[in-house]
């Protein structure tokens, strides 16, 4: 098992490399550019693989922004493309409502991911069952803030479920904020996988899975790491400066401490703007940056 902690799946693959020497069987990794963006992909198909990792199987799809940090020209609606490809490869054929669920607390920068991809999510359900004609060419797209169990008493497995029972949707995208090991990884780089997600797993407060096994339907994730979890960190650095130190010791003194940056507030605006753009162009055929912007006003 992983002494330090990542939600990232090419992280935890590359720290159980590092921790036994070795690699591990059951998990590939395989790297591509698309539009000047690095994509890597990590495949678990092993279920040894799938423990030590303590990643579920399926596809792990991480794209590098760094394009898009450094304000290249069309960097904003090339990204927002290849996250848009990926999500539809990822998706596949899936024909009928996409339930969009914003996991996460609001309240908390590092947390409102979610929260800020549903307010630019383009939604159409309703719209496409009132004027079918009309609306025709695009997607419908549901969307859903199921709030965390802290301030609504109800875990958001539950909530999503109940919706996804109500209105039976053909998949359901997750989106949450992550937990990185690196710092150079935050808010960098956005995590899409077909294995669904558990919220809160990656600073050490797991909540109950959103997966195909729990609600019934195909569940793609989507996340950005917006923090690194303390221990972890420490560890790296030690490391990095040739030391050891004891994962338990450390983890006993530092408690659930987690790191985040200064300017996160920016950070965390720009990038949720920019996966909620992915969304859209991969729910709505057709359509371009510019028209997103003049729905959304």
């Amino acid at each position: 098992m992983l002494s330090r902690r990542s939600d990232l799946a090419m992280e935890a693959r590359k720290i159980w490399s590092e921790d036994n020497a070795r690699e591990l069987p059951g998990v590939t990794e395989r790297s591509r550019v698309r539009s000047g963006f690095k994509v890597v992909t990590v495949e678990v198909t092993g279920e040894e693989a799938a423990r030590e990792l303590c990643k579920p199987i399926g596809r792990y799809v991480t794209v590098e922004l760094q394009r898009f940090l450094r304000r290249e020209d069309d960097s904003f609606r090339d990204g927002a493309q290849v996250l848009a490809d990926v999500l539809k490869e990822l998706l596949g054929d899936v024909r009928g409502t996409v339930l969009v669920a914003g996991l996460g607390n609001p309240a908390i920068t590092p947390d409102a991911v979610g929260h800020l991809v549903v307010k630019s999510t383009l939604v159409t359900r309703h719209l496409r069952e009132r004027m079918p004609e009309e609306f025709r060419s695009f997607g419908s797209v549901a969307a859903l803030e199921p709030g965390v169990l802290g301030t609504t008493g109800v875990e958001s497995v539950d909530v999503v479920g109940a919706v996804v029972r109500e209105i039976r949707p053909a998949a359901v995208i997750a989106v949450d904020a992550l937990a990185s090991r690196s710092m150079d990884r935050v808010c960098r780089t956005v995590q899409i996988s077909d294995s669904g997600i558990v919220p809160g797993s990656g600073v050490g407060n797991a909540r109950g899975a959103l997966s195909r096994g729990t609600l019934g339907v195909p569940v793609i994730a989507i996340g950005v790491p917006t923090v690194v979890d303390a221990a972890t960190l420490a560890m790296d650095l030690a490391r990095e400066a040739g030391s050891e130190l004891d994962a338990g010791a450390l983890r006993e003194h530092s408690g659930q401490m987690i790191v985040t940056p200064k300017e996160i507030d920016s950070s965390v605006a720009a990038i949720s703007r920019l996966m909620a753009y992915g969304i859209n162009l991969a729910m709505h055929q057709g359509i371009t940056v510019e028209d997103i912007d003049v729905f959304l006003g």
